[in-house]
């Protein structure tokens, strides 16, 4: 009862909140200056890799074989500043399709960290270690560790504007929208709340959060009432232990990490349990210098980013090792498949709402859905959906599921079609997919559609795809039928 209560209270606070930033915004300047050195490297990523973004949908991730990328390139992309233009393909369809519903899944927007880089064993006199993290005045005033910031404010406004101006040719959601229609499901962090109350509000006219429903989930997954899974957890644990070889046997790392120490003033393993990559991500992505401590000669010593590049490097290289081994794959489908099922149940109900006149009557069934999540929740996502080589959910990452209805035939091409004896044509109110990650259609990457041939007649992918695929053939990688099979067959 009393989490219950708390959840709430977070509601209240959340909203209210919200409406003085969404104030402050009209005389504030929250976006951080992008650095020049941001500048070169994003033009030199873009040109690599994003220079056609929305031209083509082959091109949307990277080649598996291409130059490996610039690690602090690829820290600045995770950063996701919100100043520069942004291409969304949300809302995208072929003339007369009717979009049903939409369901989203978002990473939070930027936060401090959650971890802090302790300060060198001198500063803290005789005092015993456990000691070290307790903050010597008073401070609650200051923003807590994991905290939204203003910056993540913004990118989901930002998201949910990107949004509303995709969905509002097709009046979408309806402007007269009722609790049981738009909804946002949340973990119990502020940073989730907060994230998905500002992306509503950029997406939403008129928004008031007082009628939102909105549903509280305990786990990361998204798991529901279906969490539990044995097979999971054995494979995150072979997962972690293939993890932890890559790093251990990474020489430069180790390196990097003992010279990081020294210079601090810390032992090694200090530093390395303090997982600074979190810390100083968060210095560089507000463009603040990292950390630095005086050395007793009137110098100072400080890390660099040279050592931060060195960090980086491994956890990109820790990404490919990864999809080789195919460890976290497994995993993923195991994980995501209570979201995914949700997914495909609600997209179900829609069209067949819709096919029965009940869609939008008397407030009918949810048409948006927003799930405020985290990296790890987004990342299995995208595994579980065969897109392995999509990039490490940035901060204010979506993904986004859209279900189309096609337009009925006339008569004329209902007997064009028959005279021709064109089998290959979409039925009268045929439900489609798609799917979008980071305003990118990677529709044809997931594992559902990737085979399925499309032609003028049949331009998007079929929803039964999607149905067939997490009802039964996902659970193909992990040699099972069903998620019941899957998750408590003995290993073999």
């Amino acid at each position: 009862m009393l989490a219950r209560n708390r959840f709430l209270l977070l509601v209240m606070v959340g909203g209210a909140a919200l409406a003085i930033i969404s104030l402050s915004l009209q005389f504030l300047n929250l976006i951080p200056t992008t650095p020049l050195l941001e500048e070169r490297l994003l033009q030199a990523a873009d040109g690599g890799i994003g220079g056609a973004v929305g031209k083509s949908r082959k091109r949307v991730f990277p080649a598996p074989h291409t130059l490996k990328p610039n690690p602090i390139a690829e820290a600045y992309s995770y950063c996701n500043t919100p100043n520069h233009t942004e291409q969304a393909w949300e809302g995208h369809s072929p003339a007369d399709y009717k979009l049903l519903s939409v369901q989203v899944m978002i990473r939070h927007g930027d936060r401090y960290p959650l971890y802090y880089i302790p300060k060198p064993n001198g500063a803290q006199g005789h005092w015993e270690s456990p000691l070290g993290s307790v903050p010597r005045l008073p401070n609650h005033s200051a923003c807590e560790m994991g905290e939204l910031t203003q910056t993540g404010v913004v990118q989901h406004l930002r998201n949910g504007q990107l949004l509303h101006k995709a969905y509002r040719r097709h009046s979408f959601p309806p402007a007269d929208w009722t609790p049981r229609q738009v909804w946002l499901e949340t973990t119990g962090k502020s940073r989730t709340l907060q994230s998905g109350l500002a992306f509503l509000y950029g997406l939403l006219p008129d928004f008031d959060w007082t009628k939102l429903t909105v549903r509280h989930q305990w786990s990361t997954l998204f798991c529901g009432s279906a969490c539990d899974c044995p097979a999971r957890n054995r494979h995150l644990e072979e997962e972690q232990r293939r993890q932890y070889r890559l790093r251990v046997s990474d020489t430069q790392l180790e390196r990097t990490y003992a010279d990081m120490a020294r210079t601090l003033g810390l032992l090694t393993r200090q530093l390395r349990a303090a997982n600074p990559i979190d810390s100083l991500l968060c210095h560089l992505c507000h463009g603040i210098s990292f950390p630095c401590v005086p050395m007793g000669d009137g110098t100072y010593g400080c890390l660099t980013m040279a050592q931060f590049a060195v960090i980086r490097r491994q956890q990109l290289d820790d990404e490919v090792d990864r999809r080789r081994v195919g460890l976290y794959h497994k995993y993923a489908i195991l994980a995501m498949y209570p979201y995914l099922n949700r997914t495909a149940t609600k997209m179900e109900r829609v069209a067949k709402d819709n096919e029965a006149g009940r869609a939008r009557r008397a407030g009918g069934e949810e048409v948006f859905s927003l799930s405020s999540a985290h990296d790890v929740t987004v990342a299995p996502l995208l595994s579980a959906l065969g897109l392995e080589e999509a990039r490490f959910p940035r901060f204010a990452a979506r993904l986004v599921f859209e279900l189309w209805k096609s337009p009925p035939a006339t008569q004329g091409q209902q007997k064009k079609k028959a005279g021709k004896g064109d089998k290959s044509k979409v039925k009268d109110g045929e439900v489609f997919i798609r799917v979008l990650y980071n305003g990118e259609d990677v529709t044809y990457h997931t594992s559902f559609c990737r085979s399925h041939v499309t032609n003028t007649n049949q331009p998007l992918c079929p929803l039964k795809n999607f149905l067939s695929f997490v009802r039964r053939d996902m659970f193909s990688v992990v040699n099972a039928t069903s998620y019941q099979e899957a998750c408590y067959k003995r290993p073999g």
